[in-house]
């Protein structure tokens, strides 16, 4: 499935050993971003604007420009400043009494959902471009992907489940904040009705969509990127998956802006095999598990009358009602 780069000094160790530092990275970044409210401000509006201005001027010449990598660090960057809005912006009166937020206007509830389908849009429009652009053949070296990419009718499978997988976003208006606490100050942008089985078929179909369109990327971005906010989400900071999943997006992102070579040159890169029997296996895994999501959404909308768009979908859930818990 990968090939590690032994022709520069590298090894599975080493590639692991940098794993490990990649993970680790994230999962602190995230906690240190949403727990301390100046810090997200920091490193989703100020960071971005700094290395917008490096990127398109010094390193013009060495950083990505195609559409895919500059729309994925954008949208990235504007869902984490719109989810730290969301989390903290709230007007006052003279005495200090909060008299309006800006995360119980149902119009702003409307973005996260927003942001997140654009999102997956643009890695779909990627497989489609991917699929047809090289079907049956390796690419070679193109912009944003050294070794090239390999089409076929995994990328289309794969393009359904990630079509699935945005019909299946649920609770839009369920969406809440976290109840500041001794031990967790950090308002996290909590969505009640986002659980396992969605994020589980969220983070296959990502996986999947590396390995098709990035797959000298997809030890990093694929791996390390989607299990770091995943394992927040269970633990940390329960419930919140969403704001994890964009915070660690965009910080990524800007670091794989800045600095390019690291995951396509040198001894950590890590290169797909282009089996064509392991892209159709991860392409039809990803497609039957959002499918399964899908039915099983179906199912519970037949038996409870419920709009998925309009309300809650899984409130009989005990995970849904522990996420709840924790809300204001």
């Amino acid at each position: 499935m990968f090939v590690f780069n032994t022709l520069e000094g590298g090894s599975f160790l080493a590639a692991f050993s940098m794993w490990i530092v990649v993970f680790v990275c994230l999962f602190v970044f995230n906690e240190v971003a949403r727990r301390f409210k100046w810090m997200g401000f920091f490193s989703f509006v100020v960071l971005p604007v700094i290395l917008t201005v490096i990127w398109f001027t010094v390193m013009k010449e060495t950083t990505y420009t195609d559409w895919f990598h500059l729309a994925k660090v954008y949208s990235a960057t504007v869902g984490s400043i719109g989810f730290w809005l969301i989390r903290h912006y709230e007007k006052k009166d003279k005495n200090g009494k909060v008299i309006w937020r800006l995360a119980t206007n149902k119009i702003a509830l409307c973005f996260p959902p927003l942001i997140l389908a654009i999102n997956i849009l643009e890695a779909v429009a990627r497989d489609i471009e991917v699929g047809s652009t090289f079907w049956m053949i390796n690419s070679g070296a193109i912009e944003g992907e050294i070794m090239g990419v390999l089409g076929g009718p995994w990328n289309y499978m794969n393009a359904i489940a990630g079509i699935l997988n945005i019909i299946t976003i649920t609770g839009w208006f369920g969406i809440v904040i976290r109840k500041m606490s001794d031990k967790d100050k950090s308002r996290d942008m909590l969505w009640p009705d986002m659980l396992w089985f969605w994020i589980l078929a969220y983070d296959i179909w990502n996986f999947v969509y590396t390995y098709n369109c990035i797959p000298t990327h997809s030890w990093y971005a694929g791996l390390a990127l989607l299990i770091a906010p995943t394992l927040c989400a269970f633990t940390v900071g329960k419930g919140a998956w969403l704001q994890h999943r964009a915070a660690t997006l965009a910080i990524w992102c800007m670091f794989a802006q800045t600095f390019p070579l690291f995951q396509d040159t040198g001894k950590y890169m890590v290169a797909s095999t282009y089996n064509p029997t392991i892209y159709t296996i991860l392409g039809a895994l990803s497609l039957l598990i959002n499918l399964a999501v899908f039915v099983y959404m179906i199912m519970k909308v037949t038996k409870t009358k419920r709009n998925p768009y309009k309300a809650e979908l899984y409130i009989d859930h005990p995970e849904y009602k522990a996420i709840k818990a924790l809300a204001e």
